[in-house]
């Protein structure tokens, strides 16, 4: 049975931990709060302090850090210490390490898609942060003091995700309720979105991976479809009659000067204002896994909004 620790129980960290239990693996999920899930360890731990990370890492065989900051302008102070920690972690209990990321990195693109051997060139601070993460953990892997690969995923959606998603609650439930959903960005380019599932299963798979380490793979996600075109499926499904219409970019500026927040996230339009798309073709073949369906990942997601509506 092999041992594992997971640092975050946000959504990914939770779902992580219930499919690596559900397989017969002992897991440690550590959190500031010490969220539990049935069948893991938890414990309270800050993901900034190596040392306390480490009295609960003897014995791991993998440290997967999915963590994720939610004050998007407070990247650049937030994540340089739990990256760190992570990787010290990593390298005291001679674990290997899984981290979860995302396609910031990559930068503002004019080809598509992006592939897990694409150059990353970050043009804006949040990608920057995440770029230079990776490339922390990469050049501790070159030392040959850990083991490193990055899983990066597009926007998630499926059970569970809340408001803070594009795809999310703040999607799903007008939608559901016959009301228009407003959009951050485009309502027409076409994205990739990536299936909460999917996440987890590419992050088990990359931790079992036997071959090359010290590189990132991507998360299989459906077809690229546009916002309007998730709509117009969610209508087939519900007949809810519901629309989606992006927000006045001269709202989102006025609302940026008030909250470095907004103002953090309009430095990623550029991802929902043009095609935004992610390959994962050696990331299937090397690994094994697929990307779940929409006419699979819809029904459910749906399903959960209507079992937990908003409070």
């Amino acid at each position: 049975m092999a041992r594992h620790l997971v640092i975050g129980a946000g959504l990914i960290g939770r779902g992580l931990a219930r499919q690596l239990i559900d397989r017969g693996d002992d897991v440690t999920l550590v959190s500031r709060s010490g969220t539990s899930v049935d069948g893991a360890t938890a414990r309270a731990v800050e993901a900034t302090d190596a040392d306390a990370l480490t009295s609960v890492a003897t014995g791991s065989t993998t440290v997967f850090l999915t963590a994720n900051p939610k004050d998007y302008h407070r990247w650049p102070e937030l994540w340089p210490p739990m990256f760190a920690a992570a990787i010290e972690t990593t390298r005291r209990a001679s674990a290997r390490l899984v981290m979860m990321g995302n396609l910031y990195a990559y930068g503002e693109r004019a080809g598509m898609p992006m592939a897990e051997r694409d150059r990353l060139a970050a043009t804006e601070t949040k990608g920057a942060v995440r770029q230079a993460g990776w490339e922390l953990a990469l050049a501790a892997h070159h030392r040959g003091e850990i083991q490193a690969a990055e899983v990066r995923a597009s926007d998630y959606f499926g059970p569970g995700a809340e408001a803070t998603a594009q795809l999310g609650r703040g999607f799903f439930a007008p939608l559901l309720s016959g009301k228009t959903a407003r959009l951050f960005g485009s309502a027409d380019q076409p994205h990739s979105w990536s299936y909460l599932p999917d996440i987890t299963s590419t992050l088990v798979a990359a931790a079992d991976h036997a071959g090359e380490w010290g590189r990132a793979w991507h998360v299989p996600s459906a077809e690229p479809l546009t916002r309007r075109e998730i709509a117009d499926r969610v209508d087939a499904l519900t007949g809810s009659g519901g629309t989606v219409s992006p927000w006045p970019r001269w709202l989102l500026r006025a609302m940026a000067l008030g909250s470095p927040l907004i103002r953090a996230a309009n430095d990623s339009l550029y991802q929902f204002d043009r095609p935004f798309v992610i390959d994962s073709t050696e990331t299937e073949r090397m690994l094994g896994v697929r990307a779940t369906p929409w006419a699979e990942a819809l029904p459910p997601t749906i399903d959960w909004y209507r079992e937990h509506p908003s409070r």
